[in-house]
């Protein structure tokens, strides 16, 4: 990516005075609430929110989530009819909190849900999936919602009602997430069609936008698994970046705001996620809905969603989302955002895209290929899928083998060290920890599956032992 840039101030992005004049009006609704706290005045008049501390404190609400998720427990197999059903359920269960409407329709013909509650003046717009195959967000909003009806007499709840309007939108891309694909049903990325506007739900997204004007957007995505938080073995679990409307990252009273936001969800997160938060690299895309709905007045905040180094992922992962959902929410409501310190936000790792799923240094590679064995380093990168089986959807991971050689100023998210170890194709599946075996000969009968770039990683890690091996692990995907 491209060294920080000097930023510069302008009107774009949010008029002039129009961070004053959100913030003003977050105080007066928190003042004006069931919840009232006092405001303070600075010279020249202007009110603003007194220091207020969180509703709820980042363990509260991992401790919340904890107890009450409702979200599926795997987000990937979610379809449509899914999210459909749960919407009309939300709504069916506490009509007179949520608001349901259709705004338009996918390729395909599925109907694009918004779900809206709150009676504030501050508008505020999340939407998650417009990659089909980047569900976290949209499970958390889900966990967000019955937060929400579950504390609707709760004066932290009341004065978020009363403060904000808040809409939802939890699947963009219904017929990429129907396939789990980045792209919808035409074969075109909706985030790199806001100015031709030939998707269908890119068209209902700006039309939405243009009739709601929300002074601030939340974009909800999941990055890659090779991304890591700055040059560490750390993953960026969360990526977080003020999402600039131009060329030179100019910057504005909205984006001031994002960044307040952002530096507040770095706050709660890194309890939950220590030297996991990151920051998105900042570069201008001129076609991606977030750059333009924060040109068109709706600063956006973009939150990514990244790896996590457990076999398990998504309940951690859909954890952090619902925290720094219900930690903007409330910063925005009570006015605290206000008082975030932006260099929090600034002072961010920067994501890098280097990190293996798993690294295994110092082994001797036997490859499969005849070839004799030599000493290396093996780079094992890793994506989620789904596999229909049964009658019915699987996540499945598939990884393989990225890089082989000396790969000692890289990082694993898992590393083994294998200095003494034999690593070689798999040969038998039914191989397990502990088996004594003779490694085939090669070189008369090459592996299906060589140890070599872009091969899948079935393998297998072998201790010499007195002319014989002893499985030590077995790696397959």
């Amino acid at each position: 990516m491209n060294g920080p840039r000097t930023p510069r101030y302008g009107s774009r992005g949010g008029s002039a005075g129009a961070l004053t004049a959100i913030l003003a009006a977050i105080a007066l609704a928190a003042g004006c609430g069931a919840t009232a706290r006092p405001a303070v005045t600075h010279p020249g008049g202007r009110a603003a929110a007194a220091a207020i501390p969180p509703s709820w404190s980042p363990q509260q609400l991992a401790d919340a989530w904890d107890r009450e998720r409702v979200s599926w427990p795997a987000p990937a197999l979610v379809r449509h009819a899914d999210v459909e059903s749960r919407l009309r359920d939300v709504q069916a269960q506490s009509p007179d909190l949520f608001r349901l409407e259709e705004f338009g329709r996918s390729v395909e013909g599925r109907p694009l849900y918004r779900l809206w509650f709150g009676r504030g003046p501050l508008h505020v717009l999340l939407w998650s999936q417009m990659h089909g195959d980047e569900p976290t967000a949209t499970a958390a909003l889900f966990d967000v919602f019955d937060h929400v009806r579950r504390r609707r007499a709760d004066p932290a709840v009341v004065r978020m009602l009363d403060a904000l309007t808040i809409h939802a939108v939890p699947m963009l891309n219904p017929d990429g997430a129907e396939r789990f694909q980045r792209r919808n049903a035409q074969g075109l990325d909706i985030n790199r069609d806001a100015l031709r506007l030939q998707t269908p739900e890119g068209r209902a997204l700006k039309a939405l936008r243009d009739r709601l004007q929300p002074a601030i957007g939340f974009n909800l995505h999941n990055q890659g698994w090779r991304t890591s938080a700055g040059k560490t073995a750390q993953p960026a679990s969360i990526s977080l970046l003020s999402v600039a409307f131009d060329e030179p990252g100019t910057m504005s009273p909205g984006r001031v705001l994002t960044k307040k936001t952002a530096a507040l969800i770095r706050d709660a997160l890194e309890p939950l996620a220590p030297r996991r938060i990151a920051r998105y690299g900042d570069e201008f895309e001129a076609r991606a809905f977030g750059d333009n709905l924060t040109k068109w007045g709706t600063s956006v905040l973009l939150i990514e969603t990244g790896p996590w180094p457990a076999a398990d992922p998504d309940p951690h992962l859909v954890r952090l989302n619902f925290v720094a959902l219900m930690t903007a929410l409330d910063a925005l409501a009570t006015g605290r955002v206000a008082r975030a310190d932006e260099r929090r936000y600034d002072s961010l790792p920067v994501n890098d895209t280097a990190l293996f799923y798993l690294l295994i240094r110092n082994a001797t590679v036997v490859p499969g290929t005849g070839v004799a064995p030599f000493i290396a380093d093996i780079g094992i990168v890793a994506a989620r899928g789904i596999r229909e089986a049964d009658g019915g959807r699987e996540v499945r991971l598939a990884a393989r083998i990225e890089d082989l050689g000396d790969l000692s100023t890289m990082k694993g998210m898992t590393e083994v060290d294998a200095a003494g170890l034999v690593v070689a194709p798999l040969w038998d599946p039914a191989l397990k920890e502990g088996d004594a075996v003779a490694l085939p000969d090669f070189s008369a009968h090459r592996a299906a599956r060589a140890v070599a770039p872009g091969a899948p990683a079935d393998l297998v890690i072998l201790r010499p032992e007195a002319g014989r091996h002893r499985v030590v692990r077995v790696i397959t995907h």
